[in-house]
Order: C-alpha cells, then structure tokens, then sequence
C-alpha cells in the first residue's frame, strides 16, 4: 500500500486559518459506514446522530504553549523551541530552530532572562534536551511567555489561546490540540448526556509526530512517534459495560480512537482473546503507545468516529480509511472539497457510525 494512494487535491483557501466564533456552528459530513451514504448538516444537530446507549470517549489532554521564543547568551541569537516531551524535573526534550546553533551547553534566555535554557545533548530525530531554570512556577511562566503551537499551515495569530483547547481538557502535555474536540460546548456536552449517552474520559498527550509528513514511500514503513496515554477505572467500565449491553463507543478525534484500540491491544497480549469474550475490552492502564492505524486493521473497541478532515498522505487519515474504507473516505472528501467545507485543525467535522 502506497502513501501516494491517500493524496488527494485541497484548495489553499479551504485550509481553516481560524476558528468559528461559535464552536459548534462548524459543518458536520456524517457518513454511514457501510454504505458509505453522506448526509450534510451542522456540529449542533451531532445529538441526533447519537442514541441513548451510546459512549462518547473524550481526550481530556490540555495543551500547553509549548511555543517559545528567546535569544542565545551572548549573541542575541534569536531561537525558536518547541517543548515536545517533559523527560525529567525541568528537563524537557524539545525542537529548536536553528538547531545547529544550539550546541551542548548553548544557553538561551527567554523574557529576557525570566527563563533560562541549557542544551544537555542532541538525542533521536536531531531533537535538544534542555534543562531550564527560573524562579517561580514554571507553568506560570510558562503561560506567560509561551504561544500556543499551532500547525504550520495556520499562519494566522491567535488571539484566543483558550480556541485551541477542548472545554474539557484538563491534564498539561499536549504539543497539539485534539481538534475533533473543538467543536462541543459545555451546554452541547450537556443536551447530549440527557439523552442518555455516557461520557467517558481518557488522556493522550498528543506529540509532534501528528505535524509531521509520512516520508516513506509505502505505509508499512511509516514509524510513529510514541505518545502518553491514561485510561482509569471509571472510563474503562463505561466503555466495557457499553460494549456489554450492545452500546456503542464513539470516539472524539482519532487520538481518543488510539488510546482505546492500544489499550484493548494490551489487554489481549497479557489476558488473551478470552478477554472480551469476559465482557472486558478495555482496563485501567497507562503507558506509551506508538500504534499506527491504517487499512487492514481489526478494531476491537471503536464503533464510531468524530474527526476533523486531515491532511493528504497523513497518518491520521490512513486511519479514517481504517475505519471506513480507503475508497469511501476519498469519495467523501472529494465531496467535501466540492461542498466547500474547511479542512484540518479549525474546520469542519465528520462523524462516521
């Protein structure tokens, strides 16, 4: 399977350079998966699409403004880094440009001195490790001085930090938002448990493997980049005893699919197929997955999905093909293009069940 086989033609100005003053007013392309059928409508109208029964499973990560900007000591260098993983107390590995100015032990100040970074050493991927000193709390400062790390097609500036976070996020780590969460508000989330859908939580901290290309030629030798993930007790019994009842699980955003499909992975490699045969799909764990979903793949929890429209040739969007056949998602966005909807982190949604 090639990688060329999922590029597709987007118009520039289709690409969504900010987001809509109300989130749940954005476009929804909700297709049939096995039929492949489309129907047109909007964000809000998502509870008609969901039945009492139902599991919604949010990514509560929050993202942190993992963007900073700062000078080289002694030079006035200017320096870009971007916090990719925390490895230690105050120690972080990062992306920095120019990377080739920032040798071990290469000092930046950031605020002119209020934060101060030292390269420990060059690791994976030609990646920094940086220690960083300050007075005071680093995530006060870092709010701060820091900007939201925006993909690098939005070349907008945003004024509103809080337009790239869920209004559920909770836990700091991501680089990324998961953006199939941007469109629910409170009040949605709310009209949506009333009808009887459980809402279950889990945490994946989303890293910089979701801006970067696949560069191989087949998919098969695409790596992905290892990320956080958390699932507790609470979200792993709703999700278990959704399944139980006949229910469906319905992820929010391809990152919520990855924790589920890579804890339900974990379960069979330590407890067997038996497992889920039990009633048990899912269980309380957390660790680090690098699964790559893309067509061939068996799910064993998801039974819907809610996504944004991804790049061409990406990873995310060789997993809605997963999903719901590679021929069918390019016919959709095909249609997609021609119905003029606004593609990637602040556009439109889909909703596959």
């Amino acid at each position: 399977m090639e990688v060329k086989d999922f590029y597709y033609e987007l118009p520039q100005e289709l690409i969504a350079q900010d987001p809509l003053e109300d989130r749940s007013s954005s476009r929804l392309l909700v297709m049939q998966r096995e039929s492949g059928a489309l129907t047109h409508t909007h964000f809000c109208q998502i509870p008609d699409y969901l039945q009492s029964g139902d599991c919604l499973v949010l990514n509560n990560t929050k993202v942190i403004p993992a963007r900073l900007f700062g000078e080289r000591e002694g030079t006035q260098g200017k320096v870009e880094i971007l916090l990719l993983r925390q490895r230690q107390k105050d120690v972080w590995e990062t992306l920095v440009k120019p990377g080739k100015k920032a040798k071990p032990g290469t000092r930046i100040l950031f605020g002119g001195g209020i934060l101060v970074g030292e390269v420990l050493d060059v690791v994976e991927d030609g990646n920094r490790r940086i220690r960083f000193s300050y007075e005071g709390i680093f995530e006060e400062i870092l709010d701060r001085l820091g900007q939201m790390p925006l993909p690098p097609y939005i070349t907008h500036q945003l004024k509103d930090k809080n337009r790239y976070q869920t209004v559920y996020a909770k836990y700091d780590g991501s680089a990324a938002a998961p953006t199939a969460g941007l469109h629910f508000t409170p009040e949605l989330l709310e009209e949506v448990q009333k009808k009887g859908v459980t809402v279950a939580e889990v945490t994946l901290h989303v890293g910089l493997g979701t801006f970067r290309p696949v560069k191989a030629k087949t998919v098969q030798e695409h790596h992905m980049h290892a990320e956080y993930y958390q699932m507790d007790e609470a979200a792993a019994e709703a999700i278990n005893e959704t399944k139980r009842r006949g229910g469906r699980v319905i992820c929010v955003g391809t990152t919520s699919c990855r924790t589920l499909e890579s804890v339900a992975m974990r379960l069979i490699q330590e407890e067997g197929d038996e497992a889920a045969g039990s009633g048990r799909y899912v269980k309380a764990c957390s660790g680090w997955t690098d699964i790559f979903i893309y067509p061939g793949y068996q799910f064993r929890v998801m039974d819907g999905l809610i996504t944004n429209f991804h790049l061409p040739e990406s990873t995310l969007l060789m997993l809605v093909s997963a999903f719901a056949g590679q021929g069918q998602v390019m016919e959709a966005y095909q249609e997609a293009v021609r119905e003029r909807y606004r593609f990637f982190s602040f556009g439109d949604a889909m909703l596959i069940c």
